[in-house]
């Protein structure tokens, strides 16, 4: 499931930091797959690091107001 910024853009900060964990957990259990050859789409850890990003970008943002 990939996700938008528009739709990380209507969460408040404390959401982000709880969606951040959960990526990062994410994330984690990915690369143990992948290094388990367990992992059946690859693409998928290009993906959540790309929701991470996005979700810190963000983050950042709400911080300068």
């Amino acid at each position: 499931m990939k996700m938008k910024a528009v739709e990380v853009r209507k969460l408040s900060a404390a959401e982000l930091d709880a969606k951040l964990v959960e990526l990062k957990k994410d994330l984690f259990n990915l690369r143990l797959q992948h290094a388990t050859n367990q992992l059946d789409n690859p693409i998928r850890i290009a993906e959540v690091k790309k929701d991470i990003a996005r979700v810190k970008t963000i983050l950042r943002e709400q911080q300068g107001r």
